[in-house]
């Protein structure tokens, strides 16, 4: 899905404060944008009681190399951080830390772009840190995740194969109160994030349009992995509450019919009291 930035311009008719000047032309139309420090004092600004979130799916994806493989490389996995829906979260996120296995040459691997993920080759499973830093509009303090490396499927699904991977992942919301007004400009119609309505009349400050080349290149939908990303979509979400939610309401059903029974029973006499 692409990425689309709205900018508000403000149209007003020009005046010289020292005189009389004639009115201008009813077809003409004077553009006034507010100067750049202006816009900089609403950017920084903050809205309250407003909160912005953005789904992610952290995980890794390991294939077994074959029996032609050395044993110390048995496998190729792929860590990584992206959006539920496969978007870019370059929008939010600036960095991505994977702290490897101390026995890895570099353990610590920074990525300062998307798509936020790097491969290695291996044989042993360990955790993995994954340090998330956001861009300076979005938040000051970093994400700290974790993930276990898995290689080998934990369900007796047959011989290992080279084609079908091993697939681990984890779904998390960021949740971002009292956003920046110019973070909220920014991202606003960006698919990878969730931004509620704004109060009726709140006017927020134009934004450059982002490159469609620039953009193009972050694009992470046409990822070669994506065929064995895990489906975190709100409809999934939403079919589950569903299926839970009759569940419940199976079971209270249950539980009245037992107290309907109960309460037709025969209660029990009282003891006469003795004197």
């Amino acid at each position: 899905m692409p990425q689309t930035s709205s900018t508000k311009k403000n149209v007003a008719n020009q005046s010289d404060s020292g005189g009389s000047t004639s009115p201008p032309q009813p077809s003409q139309r004077t553009q006034f944008q507010k100067p750049a420090e202006d816009l900089a004092k609403i950017s920084t600004r903050r809205i309250r009681d407003v909160e912005i979130c953005v789904p992610i799916v952290y995980g890794t994806i390991a294939f077994w190399l074959g029996r032609k493989a050395s044993e110390s490389q048995s496998h190729k996995w792929t860590v990584y951080v992206r959006g539920a829906t496969n978007e870019d979260l370059g929008i939010v996120i600036r960095r991505a830390v994977f702290q490897l296995h101390p026995s890895f040459n570099n353990p610590t691997r920074v990525v300062d772009s998307p798509p936020f993920e790097l491969s290695e080759c291996g044989w042993g499973e360990f955790e993995i840190a994954i340090s998330l830093f956001f861009h300076n509009d979005v938040c000051e303090k970093q994400l700290d995740l974790y993930h276990q490396l898995k290689l080998y499927p934990e369900d007796d699904s047959g011989p290992p194969s080279t084609k079908r991977p091993v697939v681990v992942e984890s779904y998390n919301e960021i949740v971002l109160t009292d956003p920046l007004v110019g973070f909220f400009a920014r991202v606003q119609n960006h698919p990878a994030v969730i931004v509620p309505r704004l109060p009726a009349g709140f006017e927020l400050p134009p934004i450059p349009v982002e490159d469609n080349d620039d953009r193009k290149t972050r694009n992470t939908k046409d990822h070669p992995l994506s065929q064995w990303f895990m489906n975190f979509s709100e409809a999934d979400e939403l079919l589950k509450l569903a299926a839970a939610r009759q569940q419940v309401q199976a079971h209270i059903v249950k539980l009245r019919r037992q107290l309907s029974v109960m309460d037709s029973l025969p209660q029990p006499m009282n003891p006469a009291s003795g004197f």
